[in-house]
């Protein structure tokens, strides 16, 4: 893990600028203290991270658990019994890993996922441009009367020193890759916020910087911690609400655990077993220490992926950088500018819902671009990810029930085993996204220096989520010293560039 430092340090700095305000704002929105949003960032990043087999997912407080969490704190009296669910929530995870419950992720289509991706990227946008402007919700409608202009200004100024760290200075010296832009544009907005104290143009509010709780001593730093009241253990409505945070954390997790090895430019696999026994141990001992439930989230891992984070060290280290600050610094943070981290907001918002995935999923026909609008379009809407998730995939499964027929027998193996390390994979008629976990673990399990002959001719509907699996193990190949030969109508090809364009020419009527 430590080999990758150079990239998993200023990667561990940004996802901490990014997770700082995620989990003070996902506490508010749960209802539960400050405090124990902090808690579940640090049991996210260092317990979940170094059990985790993700070599860049992120975890900590999920917003797609405020909902929950908010009518369960009230529905059950009070916030230490509601730690009592989160404690047996992490039981019932660690249970569903027992039961290899995982696979679960992979039966859910590509343009779901993507859908999902897109419509975070959306929602983030949407919900930083109030911080970014510096608006008081309290002075009424949105206008130029209400904005505060040292908010706006200093995050334009973030936004500018991100662009130009990004596409300009990274690219002249490796200096400015080991100090990473968003840092320079966190100082740069906290020397703003010390400079303009005072100013009535540019001054910022308290109530736009960074909010954390600053303990006096020792005392009232511990007195922060939150302990569940197990009394109420043999209440039923405590069982539900854990079980309840066991299946929508699980399911969170998954989704995001595909989303995040799409993203992954060296497209590792996460085993989704191991990952749920690690969100369920983090569950156990976020809600024994008065921490909210964690999953693994998208927000932090796209940024982990955005800033070259290589290894779970960079979560692992951004867990210990908000623990070191709450204790340390907790005075220095609270000079951060909101709009400051909006801006670093933006521009992961930004690569997640690059207007380019839009125009890339039209071009691959209905039966991808609608499940993605019906996944984007409830979410943006809602702002609810699990209803724009359950749409998605109900309307990805009517078109492919309306346009194709399943076809049970898909995958046949040959010579596995002849001695000559020649393995034969024909794939069936009609092969969509319900097959790919089972072709996933296929092609992982071939051996390295073999031969594999790939027999396409009798396929007349390939989904294209099984041609993203190929194309990613085609990569895979090539550090395992295993060569691919494609059959298809139009002749045998060894090792084919790009499977994606190759599939273009045969199913584009598909």
């Amino acid at each position: 893990m430590f080999k990758t430092i150079k990239n998993d340090l200023p990667a561990s700095i940004v996802v901490f600028f990014v997770a700082l305000p995620l989990c003070l704002g996902i506490a508010l929105a749960s209802g539960a203290p400050l405090f124990s949003g902090l808690i579940a960032g640090i049991v996210g990043g260092i317990v979940v991270g170094a059990i985790s087999g993700s070599k860049i997912g992120v975890s900590g407080p999920a917003a797609g658990l405020a909902a929950i969490v908010l009518t369960a704190i009230t529905d059950l009296g009070s916030f230490e019994n509601f730690l009592v669910a989160v404690v047996l929530g992490g039981v019932f995870q660690l249970i569903l890993g027992a039961l290899r419950a995982g696979v679960i992720g992979y039966y859910f289509p590509s343009s779901v996922i993507k859908g999902m991706l897109t419509g975070i990227g959306i929602i983030i946008i949407i919900k930083q441009i109030p911080f970014f402007f510096g608006y008081d919700k309290s002075a009424g409608s949105f206008s130029l009367d209400n904005i505060n202009m040292g908010s706006t200004l200093v995050g334009i100024i973030g936004i500018a020193i991100l662009l130009l760290w990004s596409q300009v200075l990274t690219k002249k010296a490796k200096i400015f890759q080991l100090i990473q832009g968003p840092l320079v544009a966190v100082v740069v907005g906290i020397i703003f916020y010390v400079v303009t104290q005072g100013n009535e143009l540019l001054g910022i509010e308290a109530k736009q910087l960074v909010s954390v709780p600053v303990p006096e001593d020792l005392d009232s730093f511990l007195g922060q911690f939150t302990f569940p009241n197990f009394e109420v253990i043999t209440q039923g409505s405590v069982w539900l609400t854990a079980f309840t945070i066991a299946i929508v954390a699980s399911l969170e997790t998954l989704l995001c655990v595909e989303a995040t090895d799409k993203l992954d430019p060296h497209k590792n696999v996460t085993p989704t077993n191991r990952e749920l026994f690690a969100q369920g141990a983090g569950n156990i001992l976020s809600g024994l220490v008065g921490g909210l439930p964690v999953t693994q989230v998208i927000v932090r891992s796209s940024a982990n992926i955005q800033s070259g984070g290589r290894s779970k060290m960079s979560a692992v280290m951004h867990g210990f950088f908000l623990l070191i600050s709450i204790i340390l610094i907790p005075t220095l943070l609270n000079k951060i500018p909101l709009s400051v981290l909006a801006a670093v907001l933006f521009i992961v918002g930004f690569k997640l819902a690059n207007p380019k995935t839009f125009i890339s999923m039209y071009k691959l026909g209905n039966k991808q671009f609608i499940p993605f609008m019906a996944t984007v379009l409830p979410m943006v809407i809602t702002g609810d990810l699990l209803l724009g998730i359950g749409l998605g995939l109900a309307v990805g499964i009517a078109v492919i029930l309306y346009k194709s027929y399943q076809n049970s027998h898909f995958l046949h193996i040959e010579d596995k085993s002849n001695g000559q390390n020649t393995i034969k994979m024909t794939l069936a008629e009609e092969v969509t996204f319900f097959n790919k976990g089972a072709i996933l673990k296929e092609l992982d399990s071939l051996p390295e220096n073999s031969y594999l002959e790939l027999d396409v001719r009798k396929t007349r509907y390939l989904d294209n989520d099984i041609i993203e699996i190929l194309e990613d193990f085609a990569l895979k190949a090539k550090e395992r010293n295993i060569n691919i030969k494609l059959y298809s109508e139009r002749g045998a090809v060894e090792n084919p560039e790009s499977f994606i364009e190759f599939f273009k020419l045969d199913y584009k009527t598909a």
